[in-house]
C-alpha cells in the first residue's frame, strides 16, 4: 500500500480515535508529505465513568478492548509500519487504568502509553504554529479535552510557559471541576499575559473545530474566528437542551452536550489574555503522534546516510 504507513490511537476522555496516514511517493525525500488514509472516531466517553466513579467500569473496559482489537485489524489491513497509542486525562485519573491497559495489551498486542498534559500539548502545538501565517507573534495555545485543558504561551514564536489544568468538558458536565482549579488557571493566565500585547488563541480539540464550522463570521483563509463570533454562538447554544442543539445545529449526541462547556473554557481564557481571535487549524493529538513518528524515521534515515 505504501513504503511507510503510520497510525495513531488517541484514547481521550470523550472519544477514541484511530488515524492512519501514508507517506506519498516522491523523488525528493524533502518533498514527501503525509496523506490521510483513514480516520475513525468512536465516542466511548470514558470520562463519564472515571470522573464521578474514579475508575473505568467493566462494561467500558470490555468495549475499549473490543475497539482496540478492531483498530489492530485495521492497522494490519492498511499495512501500518509503525504506530503509537496514547491515553490522556481519563486514563490518568482512573484507579484501574494500569490494569485496563495491561489487559488490553495482553488481548490485542497494543501497547498504550498514558501521557501527561505537557506531552499531550507538545505533540500538537508545534503543528499548529506551522500552520499560522505569522509564526513570530504572541499566541496562547489552548487544547480543551474532556478531562483537562492544556495551555502553552508562545511569545514572539517561542514557547515560554506550559500549564495543564483539570478543567475539561466532561468534568464540567459532571460538576467535578474544583473552584480552586478555576481560580488557579485564572490567576496564572492573568499573570502570564500581564504586559504582553496582541495575544491570540490557537485552539485545539474537536469542540473548537465544530464551533469554528458553525460560526457565521470567520476568516476561512486564515482559519480563524473572532472571539466575538464565538461569544455569539455560545449565547445561542447555551439556553438549548442537547436535543435542541442536535436538531437545530446538526450536532451528534456526544458533541451536543460538551460543546457548550468547551466554548465557556475558550471564552474564559480569551477574556483573561484579551484575545481578539481564535485560530483553528484542523490538527489534533493523533496528527501530532504521527508527525513525531515520521520525524523519528527521517532522523534515523539522515543519520544512516550521514
Amino acid at each position: 500500500m505504501c513504503k511507510k504507513c503510520y497510525a495513531a490511537i488517541d484514547i481521550g476522555t470523550n472519544a477514541v480515535r484511530l488515524l492512519i496516514k501514508k507517506v506519498e511517493e516522491c523523488d525528493d525525500a524533502q518533498a514527501c508529505r503525509l496523506s490521510k488514509a483513514l480516520m475513525l472516531r468512536v465516542p466511548l466517553r470514558l470520562g463519564f465513568d472515571v470522573f464521578p466513579l474514579g475508575e473505568i467500569t467493566e462494561g467500558k473496559a470490555v468495549k475499549l478492548r473490543r475497539l482496540m482489537k478492531a483498530y489492530r485489524q485495521l492497522m494490519k489491513i492498511y499495512d501500518v509500519t509503525d504506530y503509537r497509542a496514547c491515553a490522556t486525562s481519563a486514563m490518568r485519573d482512573a484507579s484501574n487504568g494500569k490494569a485496563v491497559i495491561k489487559k488490553i495489551e495482553k488481548d490485542t498486542g497494543i501497547h498504550i502509553e498514558v501521557i501527561d498534559g505537557q506531552e499531550e500539548a507538545r505533540m500538537v502545538y508545534n503543528n499548529h504554529v506551522e500552520c499560522l501565517e505569522d509564526r513570530s507573534g504572541n499566541y496562547i495555545y489552548v487544547d480543551v479535552g474532556g478531562g483537562s485543558t492544556e495551555v502553552n504561551l508562545l511569545l514572539n514564536g517561542e514557547l515560554t510557559h506550559s500549564r495543564s489544568y483539570n478543567i475539561g468538558t466532561v468534568r464540567m458536565l459532571s460538576g467535578l471541576v474544583k473552584p480552586e482549579t478555576w481560580e488557579a488557571m485564572k490567576a496564572d493566565l492573568a499573570q502570564l499575559a500581564e504586559g504582553v500585547q496582541g495575544i491570540n488563541i490557537i485552539g485545539s480539540g474537536g469542540n473548537i473545530n465544530k464551533l469554528y464550522r458553525l460560526a457565521s463570521d470567520k476568516d476561512k483563509k486564515r482559519q480563524r474566528m473572532p472571539v466575538a463570533s464565538l461569544q455569539r454562538l455560545y449565547d445561542e447554544l447555551k439556553p438549548l437542551t442537547p436535543e435542541q442543539r442536535m436538531t437545530q445545529y446538526g450536532l451528534k449526541p456526544d458533541r451536543a452536550d460538551v460543546i457548550v462547556p468547551a466554548a465557556e473554557i475558550f471564552l474564559t481564557i480569551a477574556r483573561l489574555v484579551k484575545a481578539d481571535f481564535v485560530h483553528v487549524p484542523v490538527i489534533g493529538l493523533a496528527d501530532g503522534i504521527i508527525d513525531s513518528l515520521y520525524l523519528q524515521d527521517r532522523l534515523k534515515a539522515d543519520a544512516t546516510v550521514g
